[in-house]
């Protein structure tokens, strides 16, 4: 699990320089954010290069509303509060969006299909749980495993109360490991229908 972001007196005067016009202390806010944020943008969106350019436009835009942050959260709150709009507006304009068609070649041929269920439980499919939550589990089981933020520190960011992001990590947590689970027992079951 990841340590809480934590915030020092030194950040509280990078924020006040960069909000000054301080290009350098810009900088060092973009350097000590970024990871987190594009880890957060692409575990939400699951496209690298969307998470890039959405990476990009939040500093864009944190570059552009930093004069009028006025401290009323912390930087990192404010910063993923950005950070989850942006993000949100994505997700809607995918929805907009024409729907692919799968082509036959783009199926996946049987011995890639039986490869999985041969797998124990890993990472990737750990992951690929976690895709399959709805954008409000998603998110703040993500602000706290991914990005380390608090409880609190999620209720501001997501504007919602502190015992709704306890329940909706809560849930998450339990739906993946229910749904890692239900895979292991499928896996099983079709393990012992296929004759050796």
């Amino acid at each position: 699990m990841v340590r809480p972001i934590a915030e020092t007196r030194a950040d509280f005067e990078t924020v006040r320089l960069a909000q000054r016009g301080d290009h350098a202390a810009f900088e060092t806010l973009v350097l000590a954010h970024q990871t987190r944020v594009f880890n957060y943008a692409l575990r939400l969106l699951g496209d690298r290069s969307l998470a890039e350019d959405v990476t990009q436009e939040v500093f864009l835009r944190v570059f552009q509303a930093l004069p009028t942050f006025a401290f009323r959260c912390r930087f990192t709150t404010w910063l993923f509060q950005v950070t989850k709009n942006r993000v949100l507006d994505e997700l809607q304009a995918i929805d907009r969006r024409p729907r692919h068609l799968v082509e036959l070649d783009e199926v996946p041929s049987l011995d890639l299909v039986d490869a999985r269920f041969e797998r124990r439980e890993t990472v990737a499919e750990v992951w690929q749980a976690i895709d399959g939550l709805s954008t409000d589990l998603k998110m703040p089981l993500l602000l706290r495993d991914v990005v380390g933020l608090s409880y609190p520190e999620i209720a501001e960011t997501l504007e919602i109360t502190l015992p709704t992001v306890k329940w909706r990590i809560f849930h998450a947590r339990e739906t993946v490991a229910l749904t890692l689970a239900h895979e292991e027992v499928a896996g099983d079951e079709l393990g012992s229908l296929i004759p050796a």
